[in-house]
């Protein structure tokens, strides 16, 4: 139950985080107890040589999809259908469970200790959370929201989100979300690039500004963060005019966002990666849609430029994936921090603390979990390179260790058509 971690690099996950040599870190049980100095006496402890690797906290990813895989489809995708079909018995929705459990073991062995989870089938994502908790399953933390709150035509709606049809509905879904004991609450506010009916228009606006107050104020009387889908600047200025917590993606930068970004406190959730195939095609496959094409590359533009705008003013930004989308895997957290880096100007120091402790504190557990200090869970990875130095030292993790148990040498399933297309874009 007592280990110390000794022959390492520590980068702590702390804004100004530099390589720590010549220390251990300590941890009892699931805990972190000590970072001390290497003379320190550590008679008692199980010791666990690094052999000069880098050990820092694991990475925190604020927005999943738990059950799709992110494997490439051609074509558009009914995923009401597909809902409806994996949903209709049983036998359907043993597959999905035990789809959903491969998906988040992958998360946890690629150096993913914390998920939240905006958008999944029905109830499993609370319940997958609890079996995690409970032991009986391998996966990182997870922070569910189960299925989203949507509209008729809404984004998603039919599959991992559900639709209301008026302000006292979308109150009342809140409601019944709250029986399972949700970590937030996800709101669907606009459209996004795969349901967009014009070019030009990847947010539309779908939610009428009186849901989504009504849903805001009946999750925060629970005590519940909301966190809202926004691809477009009309959504994600009602989005935060409502109050809500964090903006999921965000649209095209104005002033009057920028302001209420200010006044709320709110945080943009950055997720270059669903949008990074579009950026790279330097033309439109002939499957894909006119309208999905030109809607993805505005996509990525509205968001790298919201990104910016907020960063310059101040206003925090926290890192997500949208993982399930198309060709992003469970296993490819650290491709967002190198996104981050590339397109968005954030150094490798800024992109890890940003995946670690930032983002720990944007879901409101800063306090339990995303940096080494005594008394955080003791969530870690280990990298034979230094992140610090070249973030993509984080593809391959040696150990990960959560809640004080450790996984030497893990595993990954990869999709090679995936990391062929997004090594190419590097």
């Amino acid at each position: 139950m007592k280990k110390a971690y000794v022959n390492g690099v520590i980068l702590d996950g702390s804004k100004d985080m530099e390589p720590l040599r010549g220390m251990v870190i300590l941890t009892e049980g699931d805990k972190i107890s000590a970072v001390a100095d290497k003379t320190a006496d550590i008679s008692g402890y199980e010791l666990v040589d690094l052999g000069g690797r880098y050990i820092m906290p694991g990475l925190v990813d604020l927005h999943v999809h738990i059950p799709s895989s992110g494997k490439p489809k051609k074509g558009q995708t009914d995923y009401a259908k597909l809902y409806k079909l994996l949903s209709s018995s049983e036998l359907a929705r043993s597959v999905i469970r035990r789809m959903d459990e491969s998906y988040v073991k992958q998360e946890l062995l690629s150096g993913t200790t914390t998920i939240r989870a905006l958008g999944g089938v029905m109830d499993f994502d609370t319940k997958l959370r609890d079996k995690i908790e409970r032991g009986e399953a391998d996966g990182p933390r997870i922070l569910a929201a189960d299925y989203a709150v949507s509209v008729p035509g809404g984004h998603m709606t039919g599959s991992v989100a559900m639709p209301v049809y008026s302000s006292r509905g979308a109150a009342e879904m809140v409601d019944e979300l709250v029986k399972n004991k949700p970590d937030q609450i996800k709101l669907m506010i606009t459209g996004g690039v795969l349901d967009s009916t014009a070019a030009g228009e990847p947010g539309q606006l779908k939610m009428p500004e009186e849901y989504v107050k009504a849903a805001v104020e009946r999750a925060h009387s629970y005590g519940l963060p909301v966190a809202a889908h926004a691809e477009g600047t009309e959504g994600m200025v009602i989005a935060l005019r409502s109050g809500v917590d964090t903006i999921e993606h965000g649209g095209k930068p104005t002033p009057e966002a920028i302001e209420l970004f200010k006044q709320t406190g709110a945080a943009l959730i950055a997720t270059l990666s669903p949008a990074i195939r579009y950026h790279a095609l330097k033309e439109k496959p002939d499957w894909m849609s006119d309208t999905e094409y030109l809607n993805g590359k505005a996509l990525f533009g509205n968001m790298l430029e919201c990104i910016k705008a907020c960063r310059e003013a101040g206003i925090r930004v926290g890192l997500g994936t949208d993982t399930g989308c198309p060709y992003v895997t469970h296993y490819d957290t650290w491709r967002e921090l190198y996104w981050y880096t590339k397109y968005a100007g954030s150094s490798p120091k800024e992109a890890l603390y940003t995946a670690t402790k930032l983002n720990a504190e944007i879901c409101g557990r800063g306090d339990e979990f995303g940096s080494i200090e005594p008394g955080k869970s003791a969530d870690m990875i280990v990298t034979k390179g230094d992140p610090l130095s070249d973030i993509k030292a984080l593809r391959e993790v040696s150990m990960v260790v959560f809640r004080g148990k450790i996984y030497d040498s893990p595993k990954l399933k990869r999709i090679r058509a995936v990391d062929r297309f997004l090594d190419s874009a590097m």
